[in-house]
């Protein structure tokens, strides 16, 4: 360490202790969790709206009323009943309720698979009779699910689906076909799951006489091959992975009958090569819907099957210039004759009514912002709640309107940004509010937005930011050349002198449809922010060109060609901020992860008259590399855009490289695969282009198991000591 960085060193020591604040350490962020705020978990609304359950302690199923705080009862521990491999009570992952709330599923011992799918020992609680019943021996199981009668429980195993009854215990299996990497039933291929955010794939009538369910064709998929170290010989990890332009599953959707023994092959068209996003009854347990979409995911149509046919017949369709996100936001209203979806057709996110005839009824909300999501109806009042953000694209706030679009009114009335998740029948709704610069407080409220109680207020947390010297996030905005205004938040060290020259460090995302410049509670990553203020830098985050909370054509202007505008913004954001009289021009870093890496390693090459240094966590580095559904959703297939697949790829950017560059990736990534740090890497060895890399032995996209965040975290900060 040379002497100017010893004497900042010794500076920055010197400023903590005349200052009497503590200093922030990855240790205490990552290992020790000195910075994790308090939450709620597993909240289950009862069937009267009343009542709530939630797991408390990892082991405990506790019962309490909306308006105390007092718990009515302790429903299950695992505590004498289920206990883990070092004989302590067992964790509970996850429970569900049957219909008739006299029977809880609950799952333990619960893997891992992917991004959402795991795998669990589950176990039946009897709650009356106080008697604890295995579902299935042998394999843990997935998805396990109550019948709507609660007479049984459908689960998947080993791409099969099976089904219990329940008093008499019968394990039946409704497919056999499953075959790994083959065939699958019930559940989803990766690309799905990770792409369409779900992974139950199949579902109960209302009526519990059938069971609808996907079957994955997935044969003809190319396989991606990882290997798993720590063995002498290491192992091969094989699962399907369609890469952008490459062959899908092909998708088909079935309906088992329980009194007849038979399975209908529901009609979804003739064409292959397509996606079926969503399926969902109807409230007639003769008629369901499937949602079905082209591949270049411009078209979306939804189809209602007559179970007993098969035969279907188009119900909604909608198209567009871009591409068509998927929600779960399709409900189909309790009167039988309506349903509410969510659409951007007028250029912002909004929620519409239609008649079961495919006809709109009306446009229930309108304007320039976007609903974020739509909560549910209320049928008995004609309410409809959702948040939005109307206040601002910084902020999330709840709104309840009526179906005709009058008499909308806000019911939270404080700045930043609100998660509201309400009880059934809309009586009451938990609320998780905060702010860039506040923790997150959980409080009930009423359905006419006035509170009942506080349940977690994060006063304890609020004393450890004081302690540790949290210095306030302010909010900027600024115009680009293109005269485009971007959205940023900046972090200041709390010593801050204007007549001094700082360091920057930039953090980015930038996506489509995401943000990370929100009046919301950054909690771990926020600590690391603060920690290095504290070494002297200014943090800022900037949503460029193709992020959300802006409407549809701010957030889509970036198709066909991803990473040109996002670059083109981040680059320009810097030199916005090297005008500002006390940033040190020549020192302004970037970092970022998966797309965040990406645009990070982009902006290096691209801006490496404005970047000196870049960090790129798990990055793409070629589009080439990903999956199809997420790819070709903004790029169409390599094949028809070859030149947007290229062109903005920093594999072939290298040569542009002239900043401190560090590269980081785990090698089970079964999202972005390492295969693109090691083609990146190759390409700069070849282009002679110096660069640091560190690669985390069978760790996934998230790089968070055992100490490996805190090493991680504190790779990056020595790395930014030494480089910027």
């Amino acid at each position: 360490m040379n002497k100017i960085k010893l004497t900042l060193l010794f500076l920055f020591v010197s400023n903590l202790v005349f200052s009497g604040k503590q200093e922030i350490s990855v240790n205490k962020i990552w290992n020790k969790d000195v910075f994790r705020p308090g939450t709620i978990h597993n909240i289950r609304s009862m069937n009267d709206g009343v009542h709530y359950t939630v797991v408390e302690k990892g082991i405990q199923i506790n019962k309490y009323k909306y308006e105390t705080e007092e718990a009515v009862k302790t429903i299950f521990t695992t505590d004498g009943f289920l206990n883990n491999e070092n004989d302590n009570p067992a964790r509970i992952y996850d429970y569900s309720f049957n219909k008739q709330e006299s029977m809880i599923l609950i799952a333990v011992e619960t893997e891992q698979i992917y991004r959402r799918s795991r795998k669990s020992m589950y176990y039946l609680w009897d709650i009356e009779n106080e008697k604890l019943k295995i579902l299935a021996e042998g394999d843990k199981q997935r998805l396990a699910t109550f019948s709507p009668c609660g007479e049984n429980i459908a689960f998947v195993r080993n791409n099969n689906i099976y089904n219990k009854n329940i008093e008499s215990g019968k394990i039946t299996a409704i497919t056999k076909d499953g075959i790994k990497n083959k065939i699958i039933n019930g559940t989803t291929d990766w690309v799905y799951e990770e792409e369409f955010a779900f992974t139950q794939g199949f579902f109960w009538s209302p009526d519990s006489r059938r069971i609808a369910y996907y079957k994955f064709d997935e044969s003809h998929v190319k396989e991606f091959v990882m290997m798993m170290y720590g063995e002498l010989y290491p192992e091969k990890y094989r699962y399907k992975y369609p890469k952008a332009g490459e062959e899908n599953a092909v998708v088909s959707i079935h309906v088992y009958d329980f009194e007849t023994d038979e399975t209908k092959q529901i009609d979804i068209g003739d064409e292959a090569d397509q996606y079926i996003p969503r399926v969902k009854w109807t409230n007639d347990s003769h008629k369901i819907s499937v949602q079905r979409m082209n591949r270049h995911q411009n078209m979306l149509e939804i189809l209602i099957a007559d179970v007993e046919s098969g035969k279907s017949e188009i119900l909604y369709e909608e198209k567009n210039e871009y591409y068509i996100d998927i929600t779960d936001d399709l409900t189909f209203l309790d009167d039988n004759e309506h349903f509410v979806i969510t659409s951007e057709k007028d250029g912002y996110n909004h929620i519409y009514l239609y008649n079961m005839n495919g006809e709109k009824v009306n446009q229930i909300t309108k304007g320039d912002w976007d609903v974020t999501e739509f909560l549910g109806v209320d049928l008995s009042k004609n309410l409809v709640y959702y948040t939005s953000h109307e206040v601002s694209p910084l902020s999330n706030h709840l709104y309840v309107i009526d179906f005709d679009g009058n008499n909308k009114r806000r019911l939270t009335d404080n700045d930043g940004y609100n998660i509201p998740e309400f009880s059934k029948g809309f009586k009451y709704y938990v609320n998780n509010h905060s702010t860039i610069n506040s923790p997150p407080v959980y409080s009930v409220y009423n359905a006419d937005g006035e509170l009942v109680r506080i349940m977690e207020d994060n006063k304890k947390l609020e004393s450890i930011t004081e302690l540790f010297g949290f210095s306030p996030v302010d909010f900027f905005s600024f115009k680009t050349s293109e005269n485009i205004e971007l959205n940023g938040w900046m972090l200041k060290p709390d010593n801050f002198d204007p007549d001094k020259k700082y360091p920057v460090f930039i953090y980015v995302y930038g996506g489509p449809g995401s943000q990370t410049v929100l009046d919301r509670w950054n909690a771990r990553n926020g600590a690391w922010f603060q920690m290095l203020t504290q070494m002297g830098y200014i943090v800022v985050s900037v949503d460029n060109r193709g992020t959300g909370g802006r409407g549809e054509y701010f957030k889509k202007m970036t198709y066909l060609q991803l990473g040109k505008y996002e670059t083109i913004d981040q680059i320009e954001a810097a030199k916005y901020l090297s005008s500002l009289e006390y940033v040190d021009e020549d020192r302004i870093g970037i970092f970022g992860w998966s797309y965040g890496g990406y645009l990070s390693t982009l902006c290096l090459a691209k801006g490496n008259d404005v970047f000196s240094m870049a960090i790129a966590i798990a990055p793409v580095t070629s589009w080439r590399f990903y999956d199809t559904i997420y790819t070709e959703r903004f790029m169409r297939t390599p094949q028809e855009n070859p030149e947007g697949y290229d062109n903005n790829s920093p594999i072939n950017h290298v040569d542009s490289i002239k900043g401190n560059y560090l590269i980081v990736h785990g090698t089970a990534d079964d999202n972005v695969h390492y295969q693109n740090t090691v083609e990146m890497a190759d390409a700069l060895i070849k282009a002679n282009i110096d660069f640091e890399m560190m690669i985390y032995p069978n760790h996934n996209h998230s790089i968070n198991r055992a100490n490996v965040r805190t090493h991680l975290y504190n790779l990056m900060t020595n790395f930014i000591s030494d480089n910027l």
